[in-house]
């Protein structure tokens, strides 16, 4: 019971400090966070898909997150050649929300790599948490367009 009382007040405690990120907007003020926090739609971004297609570049840009907010972005395989996405640094800074191929929602503790043998999509949310500087490559690749930097804020 006692266990119980600690567990509930030290989740009470915590939960204010998800309501204490930086707001980027030019107003100051702190994000409104629903009742979902950190999932909440008003600390939700769209990033740029990542393409996986023979010889073409990753993405158009580097990307830069913001420690603690939720962010989805598309990877697009267009089946020109079995190719892979590997990037264990950068799955192990964030958390994982959800995984989507085909309407089929995925929720894994963790991720390595993934691979497209054919034509197909996947959505990948998450939250970034760690800071750092961070990659998604194509693994064996030496170009610089196989390689999608990352930094997290």
């Amino acid at each position: 019971m006692l266990k119980t009382i600690l567990a509930t007040a030290c989740i009470a405690a915590l939960l204010p400090l998800a309501a204490r990120a930086d707001d980027d907007d030019d107003d100051g003020a702190a994000p409104a966070f629903g009742p979902a926090g950190l999932l909440s739609a008003g600390n939700k971004r769209d990033l740029p898909p990542v393409i996986l297609s023979a010889g073409m570049p990753l993405a158009d840009a580097p990307w830069e997150l913001k420690s603690g907010t939720y962010y989805e972005f598309e990877i697009q395989g267009d089946g020109s050649q079995e190719l892979a996405l590997v990037g264990p640094g950068f799955f192990r800074a964030i958390w994982i929300d959800e995984i989507v191929v085909e309407g089929l929602e995925i929720r894994p503790p963790g991720l390595d790599s993934i691979e497209f043998d054919e034509a197909g999509e996947m959505e990948i949310g998450f939250v970034a948490i760690k800071p750092g500087r961070y990659y998604l490559m194509v693994p064996g690749s030496t170009g610089e367009t196989q390689r999608l930097e990352i930094t997290i804020k």
